[in-house]
């Protein structure tokens, strides 16, 4: 049951993702691109666009990808795109934070439900306004994300001492191992963020230790480079 309930809860906490991020894009518009041509033109703005727009789309890869784009339009140059890049992996860090803070306090089902309802209603009043049915499609899946969470909560908790006792330990080894299934499994859900959201629920019900956890988060940041690369 937890194993099922483990994918079940990956599987809702990477629709969730996908919907946010479908729906903020659409619900921002032109907004993004404008921000990338006209909040570059120094450092700490790129630095700061870079946050802004991964905190929006909840993806530093969607970033990066964009950046890559603009940079062979040759709208920014090399310089411009490295701090955009920069901020973009500050700017995915909101879904640790929101996991962290929120993630772990409250029911996650009672949270997310209402979202969901209140979201999908949106997306189907909406009619013709683009723009307010992303929106909905957005809130949505924001529910989505956080009963994705409490559905993986859950499954850890179930799941603690059968993972505990398959650990590889905390050796040298043991934490290259930590950090190569931090790869894998953000090069399998094609989100770092989705990685950390996992890691940080399997901490909290006690299935992984604080420095394995630093690994496989070390791991999902090397592994996010695959979807640029």
């Amino acid at each position: 049951m937890s194993i099922a309930t483990l994918l079940g809860g990956i599987g809702l906490f990477l629709l969730g993702m996908s919907m946010m991020t479908d729906g903020l894009k659409v619900a921002a518009g032109p907004a993004l691109k404008s921000i990338l041509g006209t909040w570059t033109s120094s450092a700490r703005r790129g630095l700061l666009a870079g946050v802004l727009i991964t905190a929006i789309v909840q993806s530093s890869s969607a970033t990066t990808v964009m950046v890559i784009g603009v940079v062979n339009a040759g709208l920014l140059n090399l310089n411009q795109s490295i701090w955009v890049v920069y901020g973009a992996h500050l700017g995915t860090t909101t879904t640790g934070w929101l996991v962290a803070l929120v993630g772990v306090r409250i029911s996650m089902t009672a949270l997310g439900l209402p979202l969901v309802g209140v979201g999908m209603l949106l997306h189907l009043v909406a009619g013709e306004r683009a723009r307010l049915a992303g929106l909905g499609r957005a809130l949505a899946g924001f529910g989505a994300f956080f009963m994705g969470i409490g559905a993986l909560q859950d499954a850890f908790v179930g799941l603690a001492p059968s993972l505990t006792d398959l650990a590889p330990g905390e050796s040298p080894l043991g934490l290259l191992g930590f950090v190569l299934a931090g790869v894998v499994l953000t090069l399998t859900t094609q989100s770092s963020s989705a990685a950390v959201a996992i890691t940080l629920t399997a901490v909290a019900g006690g299935a992984v230790g604080l420095t394995p956890a630093a690994a496989i988060i070390i791991g999902a940041n090397v592994g996010t480079t695959s979807t640029a690369i």
